[in-house]
This record gives C-alpha cells, sequence and structure tokens, in this order.
C-alpha cells in the first residue's frame, strides 16, 4: 500500500492508493481523509524526532540528519509515509515512524505542520568550493539546466508537487542521498534518478557544491546560529 498525502493551508488531506497485488492492470482504490494540523500537538510529537534532528530541527552539518526546519510539509508527510510503508529503506527512521510510536496519521499532519513552521539554520554546511572559486564555476548552469524546473530558479521546491526545498539543505546529506540513488539504493521519482545517473561525477560534485550556496530568504532563517528552539528550553 502507499499513501500519498497533500496539504492546503488550514487542512491535510491524506491520499491512500491501495493496489491490488493479483494483477497490476487493475486501478487504484482512492481514499480520501482529512485532517486539521494541530500544531501544539505537533509540537509535543515532535519530542520523539528532536532526540536525533535536534530540538530546532537543524540536523548535522556532517549530512547524517538532513535540515528539516522549514521544508513543505508534503514533502515532509511523503517522506514520513514512504518510510513508514518501506518504499524508503531508513533502517534508523522507520521505528520511530510507525504508529506504535508516533501515533496516526493525524500525529504526523501535526508534526509536518510544526517542523515547516520552525527558522532555518542561518549557518548549514556547505560545499568545499565557495562562489568566486575556479571549481565553482559550472553548477549553476547545470543546476539550471537540469535541475530549476521542478525544485525552482533559487531552490525553493514546490509543496504541491512534491519537490523538496533545497535551500539551505546540508551539502554532505545532499551528497549522500544522491550518491545513494545512484547506486539504486534510494528509490524516486523515474526522472530524478536518470538525472544523477547521467551527470559526470564533476557535474554532480559541481551542481551540489552550488545548491549548497543557494541563499535562504532571511525571513526564513533563525536570527543566528545559536539560536535555540524555546519550546524545547
Amino acid at each position: 500500500m502507499n499513501i500519498i498525502p497533500f496539504f492546503s493551508y488550514g487542512f491535510v488531506t491524506a491520499i491512500i492508493l491501495s493496489f491490488s497485488t493479483i494483477s497490476a492492470a487493475i486501478e487504484p482504490i482512492r481514499v480520501v481523509l482529512e485532517f486539521v494540523p494541530d500544531i501544539d500537538n505537533g509540537r509535543r510529537t515532535f519530542d520523539i524526532c528532536a532526540r536525533c534532528h535536534l530540538p530546532e530541527a537543524w540536523g548535522n552539518d556532517d549530512g547524517t540528519y538532513p535540515q528539516l526546519a522549514g521544508q513543505h510539509v508534503n514533502v515532509l508527510m511523503k517522506q514520513l509515509l514512504d518510510i513508514r510503508s518501506g518504499r524508503r529503506v531508513n533502517p534508523s527512521m522507520q521505528p520511530f515512524v510507525q504508529e506504535r510510536t508516533i501515533g496516526g496519521y493525524q500525529n504526523l499532519g501535526d508534526v509536518v505542520a510544526y517542523i515547516s513552521t520552525l527558522p532555518m539554520n542561518p549557518d548549514h554546511a556547505k560545499g568545499p568550493w565557495p562562489p568566486g572559486s575556479l571549481e565553482y564555476r559550472g553548477g549553476g548552469e547545470i543546476y539550471q539546466s537540469h535541475c530549476a524546473r521542478c525544485h525552482g530558479e533559487t531552490g525553493e521546491g514546490n509543496n504541491e508537487l512534491l519537490y523538496p526545498r533545497l535551500q539551505g539543505q546540508h551539502y554532505a546529506y545532499m551528497a549522500r542521498q544522491a550518491r545513494l540513488v545512484r547506486r539504486n539504493l534510494r528509490k524516486v521519482d523515474p526522472s530524478m534518478a536518470a538525472l544523477i545517473g547521467a551527470l559526470s561525477t564533476e557535474e554532480f560534485d559541481k551542481v551540489l557544491n552550488y545548491v549548497s550556496y543557494l541563499p535562504v530568504p532571511q525571513a526564513d532563517l533563525a536570527p543566528d546560529a545559536q539560536w535555540r528552539n524555546p519550546d524545547f528550553q
């Protein structure tokens, strides 16, 4: 069973697609569930996540955990449901997204709504080649040619279409996930997998380096890198 969520302002809609195991030709059955996100409950539920992702949801510079703060709710929800169903293999996360641990769809909707409200790390980990360096050149052209159509001109992503926001994401995390896709160890949209597989190693490194330097709107950032989530103090 695959579950694909859709969020819009003020309510959550989970669309459940149930596929027959007998014949691939059978049409999916679509059931729509709507939830009104409860941010206060999301804050309480996030306590489970904060142990690894940090109370600020900023993750780690080394790419072990991504920056979740400020990410689109649809993207966050899809990843949680993909891990819960086994579509995305993530052994460290898998136990924490099960209903017996975090709760049902309402709790999932609440926690992603809460995470999306958190300000982003103003000093996330960037790639090895800063703007102006010789190695930095070319990354922007690759991004605009191959990535901007889905992820946006400035890496802003698309909540409705489930394209992740890339602005502010740790370089090491993006590089690790892309390499998993390249080795067929993480399933993504076929067009994304094909693009990652088609890029040369040099192009691959340059475009991720470029993305890591994309500016995040000031309004979405925490005041400074020492900011701590007051909900957990």
